[in-house]
C-alpha cells in the first residue's frame, strides 16, 4: 500500500514538473527576441558609452547594445574587412572619412559628435620632474607611452604635437607604442613608464595620474569624434534609435560629465 502510494506521488510530481517546464518554455518562446546592435568605438569612449548603454537599454528594452572598443585605426580595418558592425564612432575624423569615401557609412547618418584635448601625464604618487612637453627630452626620462601613431588617433595627435615642438626625432628611443590610449593610461598608473600622452577625458576615470601640460591646439589636428551608421546595417530602425540617442540630453550630459565637449 505504501509503495503504491509512493509511486503515485512520484508520478504526479513528475507530471507537475513537466507541465511547469512546458508552460515556462511557451512563455520564453513568446518573449520577443532582443535586437543586438554592435558599436565599434574609440577606447577613450569606454566609460561614457557604458553609462549611456545603461540609460538607453532601460527605455529601449527590446535592444541590446554590444560594444567593441579599440584603437580607431584597427576598428576601421575591421569594418573594411566586413566586421558585423552597425555604428562606428572614431576618435579621428580622418579615419572616419576614409570609410565614408569608400561608401561604407550612410551619407545621411553621420555627424561630428565630440571633441577632446591632448595632455601629458605622469604617475601621481611617484611623479617625474616634468613641467612641459619639452622636458621629455631631459635625461632621466626614459620611457614615454603613446598610442601607436599609425592606428591610434591619440598617438597620431601625440606625434603631431612632438613634431610641432621640434622634439619628435629625439624621442624615438624613449617611446613605448600601445594598442590604444587606455593602455597608455594603464602604463602610467602602474608606473611602467615615466610619462604618457592621453586625452583629457582619460584622466577623469583615474585618480592615479596627474596632468603636467595640455598640448596647444595649434600643435595637432582638431580632435574630433565622428559617428555614423554603417550602410549595410541590419535593423535600421533600432540602429537609428541609438544613433539619435547619442545627441539626446541624457547622452550629452554623460559625455560632458566625462570631460568631452559635445558638438552641435
Amino acid at each position: 500500500m505504501y509503495k503504491t502510494f509512493l509511486k503515485f506521488f512520484i508520478s504526479l510530481f513528475i507530471l507537475f514538473l513537466t507541465a511547469c517546464s512546458t508552460n515556462m518554455s511557451k512563455e520564453e518562446a513568446n518573449q520577443p527576441k532582443k535586437v543586438e546592435i554592435t558599436i565599434s568605438a574609440a577606447a577613450s569612449l569606454n566609460d561614457a558609452l557604458n553609462e549611456i548603454k545603461t540609460h538607453f537599454e532601460k527605455t529601449n528594452q527590446q535592444i541590446s547594445l554590444l560594444y567593441n572598443f579599440g584603437g580607431s585605426g584597427a576598428l576601421k580595418q575591421q569594418i573594411m574587412q566586413g566586421a558585423p558592425v552597425q555604428i562606428f564612432i572614431s576618435a579621428s575624423k580622418e579615419l572616419f572619412n576614409e570609410l565614408s569615401k569608400k561608401d561604407l557609412i550612410d551619407s545621411k547618418n553621420q555627424m561630428d559628435l565630440l571633441s577632446n584635448q591632448l595632455v601629458l601625464i605622469t604617475n601621481k604618487r611617484q611623479p617625474i620632474p616634468l613641467k612641459s612637453f619639452d622636458d621629455l627630452q631631459k635625461e632621466g626620462i626614459n620611457k614615454v607611452a603613446i598610442g601607436a601613431p599609425a592606428s591610434v588617433p591619440a598617438g597620431m595627435y601625440a606625434k603631431q604635437t612632438l613634431q610641432s615642438l621640434g622634439i619628435w626625432e629625439g624621442m624615438h628611443a624613449k617611446l613605448i607604442e600601445t594598442k590604444d590610449v587606455r593602455q597608455v593610461l594603464t602604463y602610467v598608473e602602474t608606473n611602467s613608464v615615466d610619462a604618457g600622452i592621453v586625452y583629457m577625458t582619460d584622466i577623469k576615470v583615474s585618480d592615479k595620474v596627474k596632468v603636467i601640460a595640455v598640448a596647444p591646439e595649434q600643435t595637432h589636428d582638431p580632435i574630433i569624434y565622428s559617428a555614423g551608421i554603417i550602410k549595410s546595417s541590419a535593423h535600421q530602425k533600432e540602429v537609428s534609435l541609438f544613433y539619435d540617442y547619442l545627441h539626446s540630453p541624457t547622452a550629452r550630459d554623460i559625455f560632458k560629465k566625462y570631460g568631452f565637449k559635445v558638438l552641435d
